[in-house]
């Protein structure tokens, strides 16, 4: 066996730097992709002549293909090898990229995100797990943030990348985009990453892989369609419920009764591994959804352009990049737990901050507010992705990397789903609620100020419903925001039952080989 570099398994003479740079730059396009689309889709949906409902196949077919191709990441790397799996999977997102920016059709699109989605999921959990390997305990916290970086800004970024380039110049150039970005990541990848051990025997559990593979579908087409469908008032999405649940029922029986189980059960005795899959699942519903209410809350309560909303929410990601860095070298120094709570703090208060707003809200409040729910994320990430893995062992830690980021995207899902019904529901009650209370015989009206309101006008009450809409809308919002404070603090507890950053600060690599 060739020598690795102490306290990594790793082997000697690697270099390390370019490593991550390569793997990094991967995840960052990787990432702009899950919503660098969601701004160009009103061109898009001119240029192929689609219908509102149709074009968002374009994103949801991107984003059930990544859901279903992150958890068999650490079957193909054990089968092929990592550095095989990240080429392949890095040329399959670029080429698919082109394909979708010359794409003449709706078909075409749908089809061409749908590969771009199952060559780009397994970059993230290998991204994740290349780094834990090649880092030492101690240098994994800074290790993380940088990770951590590529993960929660790409997102961010993606809107604001999107508008420009679709502004500028073609919906087209969102996807084209990733041809230099790709292009470097391949380069680099070739030239310096080491091929992992894998074995040409091993086979794929395909009663599980299907099976999750089914229920994840499912859930995703659930969670996309629901709100157009008005949820479980349609067939389509019983019957998508019912297939999630029965796929996923199937899933577990198999593989707590096979020999060889596509997802391994044990892992899940690992005590911080479990805790971190349902901690991760819980930050992906905040984090995602909390940006999908800002976009339209700023963009049409409050009249931002693409480019304005985009700046203003510009300190967030900053908040997110100064926290990780700072907070990777924090770890191993100070108790993890003491880091999660602070993230969790931070982030609730941010929410409740945000229960106050009203469209008079001041550009310098929602950027400080945004800093510090950045802030809070870059103290949760990092840590948690630390310790998560600390003991898991090196075999498993791709194969563990691809559910937790399927905990974390699955969460995301169900996050926005849940508030876009809610605030699409509490929309209509409140607006119903209001007006129970807006009468013409109200005195107020015959302040000559208020003639503009009047309801016994024609033009008076399509200006009082406006009103009346805009603020049911702003207390949906506020509830919707109170609801993620909630969120934040009741996890608080799961914090007890991680173990202490001790542990975590160990090389576990020889213990568990």
């Amino acid at each position: 066996m060739a020598d690795k570099i102490p306290g990594t398994n790793a082997p000697a003479g690697i270099n390390r730097t370019a490593i991550t740079a390569c793997i990094i730059l991967a995840v960052i396009m990787q990432a702009l992709d899950t919503t660098i689309a969601n701004v160009a889709m009103p061109y898009m949906q001119g240029s192929v002549s689609a219908s509102a409902d149709q074009i968002n196949w374009v994103l949801t077919s991107y984003i059930v293909a990544a859901a279903i191709m992150t958890p068999p990441s650490g079957f193909l790397t054990n089968r092929f090898g990592r550095k095989r799996v990240l080429l392949v999977s890095v040329a399959g997102f670029i080429v698919t990229s082109m394909l979708c920016g010359a794409a003449q059709s709706l078909t075409q699109i749908v089809v061409f995100r749908l590969l771009q989605g199952c060559f780009g999921a397994a970059l993230v959990p290998i991204a994740q797990s290349v780094l834990l390997d090649i880092y030492t305990p101690q240098e994994r916290g800074s290790a993380m943030g940088i990770f951590g970086v590529a993960v929660m800004v790409g997102p961010v970024l993606g809107p604001v990348v999107g508008g420009w380039l679709t502004d500028n110049f073609s919906w087209r150039w969102i996807f084209y985009i990733n041809l230099p970005l790709g292009a470097l990541a391949f380069a680099g990848i070739s030239a310096f990453m080491f091929e992992s051990e894998n074995s040409a025997e091993m086979k794929l559990d395909w009663v599980g892989f299907g099976s999750l593979s089914i229920a994840i579908a499912a859930l995703q087409l659930m969670l996309d369609r629901g709100g157009q469908l008005d949820w479980f008032s349609s067939y389509e999405i019983i019957m998508e419920g019912i297939v999630a649940a029965s796929a996923f029922y199937i899933f577990m029986v198999h593989i707590f009764t096979t020999k060889e189980p596509f997802v391994d059960p044990r892992m899940f005795l690992d005590r911080n591994f479990t805790v971190g899959i349902v901690f991760i699942f819980v930050i992906g519903i905040s984090y995602l959804a909390s940006l999908a209410l800002l976009t339209p809350y700023l963009q049409t309560l409050m009249g931002y352009p693409i480019i304005t909303a985009g700046i203003v929410m510009g300190p967030r990601g900053l908040g997110t990049m100064l926290c990780m860095f700072i907070v990777g070298r924090m770890v191993g120094r100070v108790d993890t737990r003491l880091l999660l709570v602070i993230g969790l703090l931070m982030t609730a208060w941010a929410m409740y901050d945000m229960t106050g707003w009203t469209p008079a809200v001041s550009q310098w409040t929602i950027a400080v507010t945004g800093f510090i729910q950045g802030a809070g994320l870059g103290f949760l990430f990092v840590p948690l992705s630390t310790v998560t893995f600390a003991t898991l062992p090196p075999s498993k830690r791709t194969e563990g990397a691809g559910l937790y980021n399927l905990s974390r995207n699955i969460g995301s899902a169900v996050g926005i789903s849940i508030v876009a019904y809610l605030l699409t529901r509490n929309m209509q009650i409140n607006h119903a609620e209001i007006s129970a209370h807006v009468t013409p015989y109200n005195r107020a009206f015959a302040n000559p100020a208020a003639q503009t309101l009047s309801p016994w006008t024609e033009t008076g009450r399509a200006a009082l419903d406006q009103v009346i809409q805009g603020q049911a809308a702003i207390i949906s919002y506020m509830n919707d925001f109170k609801l993620m404070m909630i969120l934040s603090l009741a996890v608080l507890p799961l914090v007890l039952l991680l173990k202490p950053t001790a542990s975590a600060a160990q090389d576990h690599t020889v213990a568990v080989e």
